[in-house]
């Protein structure tokens, strides 16, 4: 039978919340997995969405656990027991400068796979960077027709000055709009940096934050829809380039991006990591860890959690192509544009 453990909230004076443990919670391994184990099992949103057993991973991993064992053996056993989840937004750490994320390993190997200095080098012209903005960058492909944006984060403070860049690239015949590694941040910034290029106003997800004991326990869903600004708008052909880094509100961003019909993706199927993360749980260790408290679903109740958007033109790039000095994916978006468009 799987204990019930107690955790109290406790809410400091600067509003923000945080889970502790009760001075005498015991720091044994069992106590420990139990503890995880349960808060999991009562709050993470995404065990039916991504279809996982929790009580079967319970009976696998718990008659595993022993207090004979290092702190480096539990590290590893909790670890396996979440990256069952393969979800990016179940994080753990130990307190010590060591963490672990779940599900991480292509989202990892696809930093290789793209180099700015060889974009920068090879495939733009003069950069224009925003001091306002963090790793928001605006150009001309070389000898083409074609703007070029690079899009880091969704982590900026302030995205209306999209506009004043598609206003600085409006001349030209498509934009390709970069957000390979964006490695997310606000989903209202993701969908103001979106209003620069829509075409009117879609309902495109809807929100479900997990309330209750049950795993299918979540109150009603909020709707969020695309904005729209007729006045200042880029509807021209627009390609939106993703990896599998591209996460979080980085892949919200491409949920309002591909509601507009000027709009396609090229690239890699990106992480499939959507919801926002709970507050910081801690551990009688020390540990801290946080996990998914949401669902994301589409009009038609579909979710791409543990999907990702896969992209209407399907390449990725290799270590061997970044070496040779070419980057793949690049270049077929510019050659799609020639191909459809006659964008040169």
């Amino acid at each position: 039978m799987k204990k019930i453990i107690t955790i109290l909230i406790l809410v400091i004076a600067t509003s923000c919340s945080k889970v502790i443990i009760e001075e005498n919670e015991p720091n044994t391994k069992k106590n420990n997995f139990e503890i995880l184990w349960n808060d999991f099992d009562q709050h993470y949103s995404l065990f039916v969405i991504r279809d996982i057993n929790w009580n079967d991973l319970y009976d696998r991993y718990q008659p595993q656990v022993n207090e004979n064992q290092s702190d480096d053996e539990l590290w590893t056993l909790f670890s396996n027991l979440l990256e069952h989840l393969d979800d990016s937004h179940t994080v753990m750490y130990d307190g010590n400068g060591n963490s672990y994320r779940s599900g991480y390993k292509l989202n990892k190997q696809s930093i290789n796979e793209i180099s700015k200095t060889l974009i920068e080098e090879k495939y733009i012209e003069e950069i224009t960077t925003i001091s306002s903005e963090d790793d928001l960058l605006y150009s001309k492909i070389k000898n083409k027709n074609i703007g070029y944006i690079y899009l880091g984060t969704m982590d900026g403070s302030n995205p209306a000055v999209m506009d004043n860049v598609v206003a600085k690239l409006e001349a030209y015949d498509a934009i390709i709009l970069d957000i390979r590694q964006n490695t997310g941040g606000e989903d209202r910034y993701s969908a103001r940096i979106a209003q620069s290029f829509s075409d009117g106003r879609h309902l495109v997800y809807t929100v479900q934050t997990r309330n209750g004991p049950n795993h299918n326990d979540f109150d009603s869903k909020t709707e969020y829809f695309t904005k729209f600004n007729n006045s200042n708008t880029y509807n021209k052909p627009v390609v939106v380039l993703t990896d599998r880094k591209t996460i979080s509100a980085g892949e919200v961003f491409l949920l309002h991006m591909k509601a507009f019909n000027n709009v396609i993706q090229i690239g890699d199927t990106t992480a499939g990591d959507f919801s926002t993360l709970s507050n910081m749980r801690f551990l009688p260790n020390g540990w801290h860890y946080q996990y998914s408290i949401q669902k994301f679903l589409l009009p038609n109740g579909e979710s791409l959690d543990g999907i990702g958007h896969i992209p209407d033109v399907y390449v990725k790039n290799t270590e061997a192509d970044i070496k040779a000095g070419n980057d793949t994916v690049l270049d077929t978006a510019i050659q799609h544009l020639f191909n459809e468009f006659g964008i040169e």
